[in-house]
């Protein structure tokens, strides 16, 4: 565990939490600067930096337990959906957000979005396709 990693010394207790699942493998609790009401984050126990550097079984396990809490929330919150979202750029631990939205919420898209110039496109596919 990295000493400076804020995620790490939530998940063993040291800073607390509005905690709302924990098993063994992870925690689930309540984002700080919520980007709505029910903003929740969950992370692994383990310090993991990237999504790519998670071994499978902890992502399954993450990604299972975001599904089942999509409904859960969805409904506990009277929300119309739950968006997830995996940025991981504030904080360099592992970790997936489920925001509570509402179609006439006002949020918009959570970056800007542009356009592929002609024949760029396909250029991309294939730069992706030959990383493989």
């Amino acid at each position: 565990m990295p000493q400076d990693c804020i995620f790490c010394k939530i998940a063993v207790g040291d800073i607390p939490s509005a905690t709302i699942y924990e098993d063994d493998k992870i925690k689930v609790f309540l984002d700080i600067n919520p980007v709505t009401k029910g903003h929740s984050l969950i992370i692994p126990k383990a310090h993991y930096q990237m999504m790519a550097d998670t071994p499978s079984d902890l992502l399954a396990h993450v990604f299972s337990k975001a599904q089942e809490l999509m409904v859960v929330i969805k409904e506990a919150l009277e929300a119309d959906f739950v968006a997830l979202s995996v940025v991981g750029v504030d904080v360099p631990h592992f970790h997936v957000h489920l925001i509570p939205r509402r179609h006439d919420d006002g949020l918009s898209n959570w970056w800007p979005t542009g356009k592929y110039d002609k024949g760029e496109m396909e250029q991309y596919v294939q730069k992706i396709k030959q990383a493989f």
